[in-house]
């Protein structure tokens, strides 16, 4: 990023914003102005994420997005260095697994839920005490359109993504009326996370989807970045499909 624009005087913690959408989302917010700290489990990418976004306004601090001293750092860290978290996205999320819910390994399913579910729960509670709950904010959870209806061979990550779509409805509930709290559930984006989804085929995947492509890192960020912004102060609970349309195509035989 060439021109810093103003400063907006928010900040914003995203997770798993090394690459791929969390990226993305800091780009987006970090383009209108904030601040933000991005976190991920790579220490070097981490950095290299840093530098390329701009070291200016952006912190990045490392660790599994599950684990507790990691989350306890990140906000500490974020209130250290900017002295606020108005802004919250939970993009962190692992998919370890391919296969029929019938033969899942449910250590695997744990692992799962532990790093989509019960981390993004854990990162709402911190940012929430250390300082929306006084201030304000906004949180928004990166579900999936999997989370929304059957996704065969990946059951297990499409039950996680249902349950951080009602977690969104719960926080949103609870935290009303001082911090709004909606989801995202996109679509296959291009991104490293997803690549076996369409690596090799990606024109006969896109061709599934009414706008003929598949979506990129900055259609969840222009999505995260409404939903962070003044415009969308009247919404909450919410979960913003972006699919490209493909939805449309349900129940098309």
């Amino acid at each position: 990023m060439t021109e810093l624009p103003e400063l907006s005087g928010k900040v914003a913690i995203v997770t798993g914003a090394s690459r791929g959408i969390g990226y993305g989302v800091a780009e987006a917010l970090i383009a209108r102005g904030d601040r933000v700290c991005i976190t991920g489990r790579n220490e070097d990418a981490l950095k290299e994420a840093v530098e390329q976004l701009g070291a200016e306004r952006v912190i990045g601090v490392a660790g599994k997005a599950h684990d507790l001293d990691h989350q306890a750092a990140a906000v500490e860290r974020t209130m250290a260095a900017f002295g606020r978290v108005d802004f919250l996205v939970n993009n962190a999320g692992t998919n370890p697994v391919f296969g029929p819910m019938a033969d899942v390994d449910l250590n695997v399913a744990r692992k799962v839920f532990e790093t989509n579910v019960i981390s993004a729960l854990g990162f709402a509670q911190r940012t929430w005490h250390a300082w929306q709950k006084d201030n304000g904010g906004a949180i928004v959870n990166i579900a999936s359109v999997a989370g929304l209806a059957p996704s065969p061979f990946i059951g297990a990550y499409g039950v996680s993504k249902a349950a951080m779509i009602n977690l969104t409805q719960q926080l949103a509930h609870e935290f009303a009326p001082r911090v709004r709290v909606n989801a995202i559930a996109p679509a296959v984006v291009k991104t490293k996370f997803a690549q076996a989804l369409y690596e090799g085929r990606e024109e006969e995947a896109a061709a599934a989807y009414p706008l003929a492509r598949l979506g990129v890192p900055s259609d969840i960020g222009g999505a995260a970045a409404f939903l962070t912004s003044g415009q969308s102060d009247w919404v909450t609970g919410q979960t913003l499909v972006v699919d490209g349309g493909i939805f449309l195509n349900a129940g098309v035989g």
